[in-house]
């Protein structure tokens, strides 16, 4: 326990103290329109939201992936709030998903007074395994909530069959998989609801930001009621009524035209962003190939059936005191890169709202391994060489 601690404030003070020297964990995307776009916005007189660029990030959201009705959050927190009210969810009701995810996923449905039943992952994709979760499911049992980890899809076929079969939601938590897919489908676009993220370390941002899709239109109306702060004001914008009021719970929940005028610079750019990012991704695994095939670490997998983004590049080691060793190795070298979640059962918080259902063979084990590297747009092939060198280089120290 000690171990993990001493991990943890390691990771924290790498955050917090990074110095923009050499290798950064992270750039925020930038195109190089986005101050025009800004400009523009304040030009229009139009900053507080529903503009002219939250309608084109809209649009597109709608006609690239494919869904009903997409609405820009200001994060995916708030997305998965606005889900969590949409499925109804009351005190005494159970929501499963993985342990191995941000506070976010959990927060948002333990707010409504659900129990979290948190179930073992995938040691392969890290995902939820969805072989564990119909055995966790009880009567009390309303949304299955699978977290598409590194934008790798989890098996969504099964858990949606499983969600048909006792007649539960499926609310996608995409934070991570924005313009990745899943046989096909894009991810966030396939269960019932589905929720983005463009914070600044996602591979599209607004700074803070996110995104709402409605795969099932019977939420629509109301989705639309939740963020406008529980009136119907936007059946008032559009001629359908005379006059609007408050008419449900809600909140303010809409994303500024700042930040939407910052992100449309991005997803009009978006497959050129992409393309850079798997580019990186695939040097990356082609330089550290050679560690995984000597058993020296592990590289991530992903399945056949499913197109990544690119959003995380992570290498596995073989244990905690591994993995502090070589961020702490890469720190000293000016490389800032770090593990990533602690799971969430083990919290204080996590003990308090949930249970985890069965063994946790994998979940703990697997999340003592991963060191992420530094991964972002216009990130440089010879920089991502240099990073792989100092691995190498501290593997052929430990052999």
């Amino acid at each position: 326990m000690q171990e993990r601690q001493s991990d943890f404030i390691l990771n924290l003070k790498a955050n917090l103290k990074m110095k923009r020297n050499i290798f950064p964990f992270n750039i925020p995307p930038y195109t190089g329109k986005e101050i025009k776009y800004i400009k523009k916005a304040v030009d229009n007189k139009k900053i507080s939201g529903n503009g002219e660029f939250a309608k084109k990030c809209i649009s597109f959201i709608e006609n690239r992936f494919g869904v009903d009705k997409a609405i820009l959050t200001t994060s995916c927190t708030h997305a998965l709030e606005i889900a969590a009210i949409l499925a109804g969810i009351k005190p005494g009701d159970e929501v499963i998903m993985p342990s191995y995810t941000f506070t976010s996923t959990a927060n948002a449905f333990v707010l409504r007074g659900a129990k979290i039943v948190f179930v073992d992952i995938r040691k392969d994709t890290l995902n939820i395994n969805e072989n564990l979760i119909e055995a966790a499911i009880t009567k009390r049992t309303k949304v299955i909530v699978p977290v598409h980890y590194a934008g790798v899809g989890c098996e969504m076929d099964t858990i949606n069959a499983i969600a048909k079969k006792y007649k539960l939601l499926v609310i996608e938590d995409a934070a991570q998989g924005v313009m990745a897919k899943y046989k096909d489908k894009y991810l966030g676009a396939i269960g019932d609801i589905g929720c983005y993220s463009f914070h600044e370390t996602k591979n599209y941002s607004g700074g803070e930001g996110g995104a709402l899709l409605l795969n099932n239109k019977k939420f629509i109306n109301r989705a639309e009621i939740i963020c406008e702060k529980g009136t119907n004001r936007n059946k008032f914008l559009r001629g359908e009524i005379d006059k609007y009021t408050w008419v449900d719970i809600g909140s303010s929940y809409m994303l500024s035209e700042i930040n939407a005028a910052y992100l449309w610079a991005q997803l009009e750019k978006a497959d050129k962003i992409n393309a850079d990012r798997l580019k990186n991704w695939h040097r990356y695994y082609k330089n550290l190939k050679c560690l995984a095939e000597q058993g020296l670490l592990e590289l991530p997998f992903i399945p056949k059936h499913c197109v990544h983004n690119g959003h995380i590049f992570y290498i596995k080691t073989n244990g905690l005191k591994q993995r502090s060793k070589l961020i702490e190795f890469l720190r000293k070298n000016n490389v800032m890169a770090i593990f990533h979640y602690v799971p969430l059962h083990s919290s204080p918080a996590g003990k308090k709202f949930g249970i985890f259902y069965g063994k946790d063979e994998v979940t703990t084990a697997e999340s003592e391994r991963i060191v992420r590297l530094p991964m972002f747009f216009g990130l440089k092939t010879n920089d991502i060489d240099k990073i792989s060198d100092l691995i190498k280089k501290y593997f052929k120290k430990e052999v």
